[in-house]
């Protein structure tokens, strides 16, 4: 497996790791996250053990320990600055998502070209995209999430990489190649939306 695929399972066991220790385990063995994930324990213990994460055979892990040191690993030990560059509908929707302060990821400001969306004064402010290469330099912006229209987003790719971001979430409707100084995941809502559809009304016709 990919050292991707081991963070992105990382981050995983983590959310579970948060959810049983709000129900009061201060323990954990690998089977238990293994069947969470549909896993084998034995990729569990693997994962672990090249990230130094370590318990013991009989009582297994502590859970308090692995969520520190997952903490660490995935840099939830400090708030990561991220910036939205398209704030039309998906952008906003993201600029207004709570959930993220609490996985250590603050939204700091969008940017966009409409002036009917600029609004500095907003609990998160909305520039104009001329600002946009000044605020990366000045607040050493390294992620940022991207929202414009499919015309745009390989140039606007390629204006953040040229500015030192090194890693985009893009959410605009064309997937954008990899570099080898960014990474780049590509999410498509209306894709995932087709697929879902799809496959949910093979599963209904089955059960017909």
């Amino acid at each position: 497996m990919s050292c991707k695929n081991t963070i992105m399972r990382l981050s995983e066991y983590r959310r579970i790791l948060c959810k049983l220790k709000a129900l009061g385990f201060t323990r954990v063995f690998s089977d238990h996250l293994a069947g969470a994930l549909d896993i084998s324990p034995a990729l569990v213990r693997k994962d672990f053990s090249d990230f130094g994460l370590t318990g013991n055979r009989k009582s297994g892990y502590t859970v308090d320990e692995l969520i520190e040191k997952m903490n660490m690993i995935l840099r939830k030990d400090k708030v990561e600055p991220v910036i939205v560059v398209g704030c039309g509908g998906i952008g906003r929707a993201l600029m207004e998502y709570n959930a993220f302060a609490g996985e250590g990821i603050r939204i700091v400001a969008g940017f966009d070209s409409r002036p009917e969306l600029h609004d500095l004064k907003g609990t998160i402010p909305v520039h104009d995209i001329s600002r946009l290469e000044v605020y990366i330099k000045g607040h050493n912006i390294k992620t940022a999430i991207l929202a414009v229209p499919e015309s745009s987003a390989g140039d606007m790719a390629d204006f953040l990489i040229s500015r030192g971001v090194t890693g985009i979430l893009n959410v605009a409707p064309i997937p954008l190649k990899g570099y080898d100084n960014c990474v780049i995941r590509n999410i498509n809502f209306l894709h995932e939306l087709e697929n879902t559809i799809y496959f949910a009304s093979m599963l209904d016709s089955k059960q017909k």
